[in-house]
């Protein structure tokens, strides 16, 4: 089963980058993670009918639809989701890559609501493309900073860590019936 990963941080030592590199440890299979930053915003006039979508938008419709599942990892920015990552939502709104396609939300934050306020936005916005939002893989991960060590970039919190496994096996299982 392969998996791609969208992280919703553009910042090198993002704590939400390192839930994601931590998650990923937990799926067994080939895992990518797309570079959101490369993608232009979105203009409906670049992806019309008679238009041919930018290089950075095509890579990434096609390594959604090559994936077997998404997980989309991401901070909270004044209670909602970053900008950059709905910019890639917006580019996968009318391609229809994500189509009954299992996805997982991870949100974490140094507040203690762990990032309720984007998690919740993004599960809509997810459900709109027709994303199969897996809720027993989606979680809210409140005080971050401490959990992370600093110097390999991974969550070290052994409670979070287990909760990690379980919402990836969560998302693993929501896969498995999709995969020939």
């Amino acid at each position: 089963m392969r998996l791609l990963a969208l992280s919703g941080s553009l910042r090198a030592r993002s704590s939400n980058g390192a839930v994601l590199r931590s998650a990923l440890t937990f799926w067994d299979g080939p895992a990518a993670t797309a570079d959101i930053g490369a993608l232009p915003h979105f203009n409906p006039d670049l992806d019309g009918e008679d238009a041919t979508p930018p290089a950075p938008v095509a890579a990434l419709r096609t390594a959604v639809a090559s994936a077997d599942a998404l997980l989309v990892v991401s901070p909270e920015y004044a209670h909602g989701v970053p900008g950059a990552l709905k910019n890639v939502l917006d580019w996968l709104v009318s391609s229809g890559v994500c189509v009954s396609k299992p996805v997982a939300v991870i949100t974490a934050s140094p507040s203690p609501t762990g990032g309720d306020h984007a998690n919740a936005q993004l599960r809509e916005v997810l459900r709109m493309v027709s994303g199969e939002v897996v809720t027993s893989a989606c979680r809210e991960i409140p005080a971050i900073g401490p959990k992370i060590d600093p110097t390999t970039e991974r969550v070290t919190d052994e409670a979070t860590l287990a909760d990690l496994g379980v919402a990836l096996s969560h998302l693993a299982a929501a896969a498995a019936p999709l995969t020939p």
